[in-house]
């Protein structure tokens, strides 16, 4: 082995194969250098070539765990977070700036509001689960379960003649996309002709009037030409409205032309179907069914 003596002309021999990219190894077998100790003296501080280093399989946590220090974050929220040790992440992110230390108070709150956002996340998974089993409990429907569905739907949502207002009127309004639908495919069972339907928007002056329109026209099944003057609701600027984004379309108003006598048949069904509620309870109460 060369002599200690010569270090300086050893070092730079060195330098010069590491430079040129030679691994540990091939330096030391060059050099006739056996010693680890000596061998690292004389490569300190030059870096090893790329093509020596062995992919680390925590880079990535490493990599996230100093983002999240960046961010504030403390060795404990960082392991839970990532499931690391605290060890590594104090390696991995001694180099950082310590985050600002929060009064108990905050971080009480914050852990309350994450507690919470997670609390919000579990009942909204349960919530559409929920809706999910519903909806598949409801099965086809058959042709009585749409008319019934359609007499009590309108009922509810629709004009009603008043003894002291008579107007036996079948007109329709509501904002909600499936009532509608509902709504139509019960006119078609009962045999509405199309050329007797107008359709109007009811919509605040704030909102998309044409694309409320063309929204309507497309789920009913006409062109936009055929719908009648929009009603304009202006707006008050005392009131704070919550009806406003994309999906606010204002209301859909479906009238039928000669309606009358489909009034009268849709008040008698509702009648029929009150009395028919009316004959069970009593039977049950009687002890008959």
């Amino acid at each position: 082995m060369t002599e200690i003596t010569d270090f300086p002309s050893l070092r730079d021999r060195a330098l010069t194969l590491r430079r040129e990219g030679l691994s540990r190894r091939q330096i030391r077998d060059r050099l006739h250098v056996y010693n680890n100790d000596l061998l690292n003296r004389l490569l300190e501080g030059e870096p090893a070539p790329e093509w020596t280093k062995r992919p680390n399989a925590k880079d990535d946590l490493k990599e996230k765990a100093r983002e999240l220090r960046l961010q504030g974050w403390t060795y404990d929220q960082i392991q839970i977070q990532l499931g690391c040790s605290k060890s590594s992440i104090s390696l991995w992110v001694r180099d950082l700036p310590k985050p600002e230390r929060r009064d108990p108070s905050e971080q009480a709150r914050l852990a309350c509001r994450k507690r919470w956002e997670h609390e919000l996340v579990v009942r909204d998974e349960e919530r559409q689960r929920t809706k999910a089993a519903a909806a598949d409990e409801v099965g086809e429907m058959s042709e009585r379960d749409l008319f019934m569905a359609g007499v009590a739907l309108y009922w509810a949502e629709g004009a009603k003649d008043k003894p002291y207002q008579r107007r036996e009127n079948v007109n329709f309004v509501n904002s909600d996309p499936g009532v509608i639908q509902l709504f139509m495919a019960w006119l078609d069972l009962l045999g509405v002709e199309p050329d007797r339907l107008r359709y109007r928007v009811m919509i605040h002056m704030t909102a998309d009037v044409e694309g409320a329109k063309r929204y309507w026209a497309d789920l009913v099944g006409v062109d936009t030409s055929a719908f009648q003057k929009t009603t304009i609701k202006k707006h008050n600027p005392k009131t704070v409205r919550k009806n406003v984004g994309e999906n606010y379309r204002g209301c859909l108003v479906i009238r039928v032309l000669q309606g009358a006598d489909l009034y009268r048949r849709i008040e008698g069904w509702w009648t029929g179907m009150v009395q028919a509620i009316a004959g069970n309870t009593a039977r049950r109460s009687s002890g008959k069914v």
